[in-house]
């Protein structure tokens, strides 16, 4: 990721950091092996900024195994797509 984005930044709190990527101040967000209260609130902001929050595959799975990728629907593309090509979520099951 760091060698495709002009930064990389996180702000030590995955609900602070998926604030930031639903008002618009970060581009997007994707974290793993988060709790299910690191990501609750967070994840409805994405969503109700009109945001995709998915899995590391761009499933569902995310609230149950706690990776996360949320962005507006160009950016998540575009990191889904740039996770893939290194690991899927069923990899990251095991």
């Amino acid at each position: 990721m760091i060698s495709r984005a002009k930064g990389v930044r996180q702000a030590g709190s995955a609900a602070l950091d998926l604030a930031y990527s639903a008002a618009g101040i970060f581009d997007g967000f994707f974290e793993l092996h988060l709790s299910r209260w690191d990501v609750a609130a967070g994840s409805l902001m994405i969503t109700e900024a009109g945001g995709v929050v998915t899995d590391f595959s761009g499933g569902d799975r995310w609230f149950e195994r706690g990776n996360i990728v949320g962005a507006p629907p160009a950016v998540h593309r575009e990191l889904i797509a740039l996770i893939e090509r290194h690991v899927t979520e069923e990899q990251l099951s095991r």
